[in-house]
């Protein structure tokens, strides 16, 4: 019915095929399946600066918003859990 409408074959669009580093859990925080601190690389080798993944590239983003307020910080630096 909306063949006619398909822009990828239309336009013939090739498979785009991502990958992000294999630290980055990006994907699977966006599923709701793990936190942004359930990430090796958040707040470490993964910040707002210096993004690896979709979810810390914009403030909207689960990674940037726990990052912004400060939700990579530990519990002794903050006095409370995260």
């Amino acid at each position: 019915e909306f063949r006619d409408h398909d822009a990828g074959r239309l336009f013939e669009v090739e498979e785009i095929d991502t990958q992000e580093p294999a630290a980055c859990i990006s994907g699977q925080i966006l599923k709701g399946v793990k936190k942004p601190h359930d990430c090796p690389a958040f707040g470490t080798s993964c910040t707002p600066q210096h993004p690896l993944g979709a979810t810390m590239v914009s403030a909207e983003g689960a990674c940037a918003a726990y990052y912004l307020y400060g939700r990579h910080l530990r519990k002794e630096e903050t006095g409370h859990v995260t």
